[in-house]
């Protein structure tokens, strides 16, 4: 499945948008897609899977433009519609999905008349439209749907994986993924088709086929046959479920193990949270008192602080007028009073009020005790040097700024200490840290009490199958020989032995080749694997293909940081997608059974797990390993994503935000 074109029409951010993919020629088989945050790469990466199987990751599964959404009048409709070009094999095909959206009279939106549609053309040009009821299967055939997240894989799903992977979980799928793209499964599904343990399989058919007519025995051993065969699945069965449960309680018990560690130091733990404690107190108390003397200072000084431009504007006003010789000597303001009274001057003019004799001498009280204005002004100029001294010898600015810093600092203490003290409370999650680590280890003990269990189930369980199996073989020994005296049942004897012959001999085929592919994987892996993430680490494999990391010289599994484990996933598939595309080129025969179709790499934002040394890594092996890369990259990590990916750059594109409803393709 080599990726040619997409076209999207108002699927979420993108109105109307066809991208077109490096096509490999020429060493270039790289596409990349720029874009700040929120620009639509990862809507672009769910657009893939929305096309081939209809779902998204989206929240509120609303795939529609939300401006087209909003102007949409009442009672019309708009499509939703992405097409998918690309060849697998050595067909061509556009699959296309259209979804219609309507807005009812009160404002709702309702999706119906999903279309999806698959046009299929040959080598030769022939076009076949595909029928709906074979949608499934020609898609499935394509890129079955739990095998996509292998190939379409974004930052949370890689870290998912890799908590999976690193913790054993879900290591079916990860089989599953080997099987599949190293052509293991079609072998796998023979077997399991011929399975004579299997009741529908078709040894399982010739076992039920037996004619008794000739003689009753027959009967009687197809009768101990097939009750052996319900006990062998059952027992089978159970088996499986020991080993999942066995499973489970491994990690729960490695995982409270990992989490005992953490507490292993728990009184030191509980002493720097009371010492984080008293300096958050103490940091507090201080805070508490500057700020105190900050408004304690403010305070005294606040009259200066808002007088001090009224008192400099009174100084100048003073300045500019001379009031010295306006009050008359040893004259008292009661003095005047009395001649006003009396409505004559001293000097025997006549003071009626109103005249201009009568207002002179009025005007003199502003100037004689005990209101005299020269006396006033002489107070007030030495209260106002006063206060003018003070304050700029306070200097209320410098010393509330102090005040200030002193404040910043300590909260910002204040919030280091609090942080610290955070860190050392999620390790305790407890008041009392030796309860916790009670409670831990008493959830250790009771799974390995569980995990003794299962072992001694298991072992049961592989004695009884024993049991059956040898029941089985002489009840289908003693069955063989009466059958071989009856032509009917010799045929269907002969039959059932060509089958079993091949299903051993396809069993012992699959068991040695998929041994031998895990090595080369497993090699694979760790060549990838020390290419992105240096440090004398290695990866192995397990029959059951859990993963581990290893140190060099170092017997114990090493816990793997969060890049590591990223690491990990991205060596596992990348490891698996090169082995068969190795196959594939291959001129041993033997090796091209082991391969598959080739398929893109569509990785939405993967190197911002990855410091700039392991981008240039990963950047350099991405070409290298599959036929087709598509990667999706934040503006801040282009650069050197050109740098690395430059040669094999077929197809560049960037997105650029509009506004908050669309993006556009520049």
């Amino acid at each position: 499945m080599l990726l040619q074109s997409i076209k999207l029409e108002n699927f979420r951010l993108f109105q109307n948008e066809q991208i077109t993919f490096a096509d490999g020629k020429d060493d270039k088989n790289v596409t990349i897609i720029l874009g700040d945050n929120g620009t639509g790469k990862t809507t672009l990466a769910q657009a893939f899977r929305w096309c081939l199987y209809g779902e998204t990751d989206f929240s509120d599964k609303v795939v529609i433009n939300r401006l087209v959404a909003n102007e949409l009048p009442p009672s019309q409709s708009a499509d939703v519609y992405v097409e998918l070009a690309f060849q697998h094999g050595e067909n061509f095909y556009n699959l296309s999905r259209k979804l219609t959206y309507t807005k009812d009279s009160s404002g709702n939106l309702k999706a119906s008349n999903a279309v999806f549609s698959i046009r299929r053309r040959d080598k030769t040009g022939n076009t076949t439209n595909i029928k709906p009821t074979l949608h499934d299967s020609e898609v499935n055939g394509i890129l079955p749907k739990e095998l996509s997240k292998y190939f379409f894989i974004d930052g949370e799903r890689i870290e998912r994986m890799s908590k999976d992977i690193s913790t054993h979980k879900k290591v079916n799928d990860f089989a599953d993924a080997v099987r599949s793209i190293l052509g293991l499964k079609g072998i796998d599904s023979a077997i399991r088709h011929l399975n004579p343990n299997v009741k529908s399989s078709v040894i399982g058919v010739y076992e039920s086929s037996y004619d008794s007519s000739s003689n009753i025995k027959i009967e009687e051993f197809t009768q101990t046959i097939e009750e052996c065969k319900t006990e062998i699945e059952r027992i089978n069965e159970r088996l499986e479920e020991l080993d999942r449960q066995n499973e489970h309680a491994t990690i729960r018990r490695n995982e409270k193990k990992e989490e005992l560690k953490q507490y292993k130091d728990g009184e030191t733990l509980q002493s720097q949270r009371e010492d984080l404690q008293q300096k958050i107190s103490a940091i507090k108390r201080l805070r508490s008192n500057m700020v105190k003397t900050c408004c304690d200072d403010f305070s005294a000084h606040m009259g200066a602080f808002f007088s001090l431009w009224l008192i400099e504007k009174a100084m100048r006003m003073l300045q500019e007028n001379d009031f010295t010789g306006k009050d008359i000597p040893h004259m008292h303001g009661d003095t005047i009073e009395y001649l006003l009274k009396q409505k004559e001057c001293i000097c025997g003019t006549s003071l009626t009020e109103g005249s201009v004799p009568y207002e002179k001498v009025r005007a003199l009280i502003d100037f004689l005790p005990p209101k005299s204005l020269s006396s006033s002004i002489g107070d007030f100029k030495k209260m106002a040097v006063k206060k003018v001294c003070d304050a700029r010898e306070t200097d209320i600015y410098t010393t509330i700024g102090e005040h200030l810093a002193i404040i910043r600092q300590q909260e910002e203490d204040l919030s280091n200490l609090e942080e610290d003290l955070q860190a050392v409370e999620d390790k305790l999650s407890s008041d009392d840290v030796h309860v916790k680590i009670r409670n831990i280890n008493a959830e250790i003990k009771y799974c390995d009490r569980m995990i003794n269990g299962y072992a001694k189930d298991h072992d049961q369980c592989i004695s009884s199958l024993a049991v059956a199996n040898e029941q089985m073989r002489l009840a289908d020994s003693k069955r063989r020989e009466l059958a071989l005296l009856d032509e009917k049942n010799k045929k269907i004897e002969i039959y059932k032995a060509y089958a079993a012959r091949i299903y051993q001999e396809l069993l012992e085929f699959y068991k040695s080749h998929e041994a031998t592919i895990r090595g080369n994987l497993e090699d694979t892996i760790n060549e990838i694997f020390k290419e992105i993430y240096e440090g004398g680490l290695s990866l192995t494999i397990d029959d059951k293909y859990h993963i581990s990391v290893y140190a060099d010289n170092y017997d114990g599994d090493v816990e793997t940081s969060t890049a590591q484990s990223i690491a990990v996933i991205f060596a596992f598939i990348t490891g698996v997608i090169k082995m068969a595309r190795d196959n594939r080129s291959s001129t041993d025969e033997d090796a091209k059974l082991f391969s598959s179709e080739p398929y893109p790499l569509v990785m939405d934002a993967p190197l911002s797990a990855f410091d700039k040394r392991r981008i240039e890594t990963v950047c350099t092996a991405l070409p290298k390993v599959a036929d087709q890369v598509v990667i999706f990259i934040k503006d801040t990590d282009g650069e050197l994503a050109e740098k690395y990916l430059g040669r094999h750059i077929g197809r560049s594109h960037c997105f650029e935000k509009e506004n908050e409803f669309i993006s556009r393709l520049v």
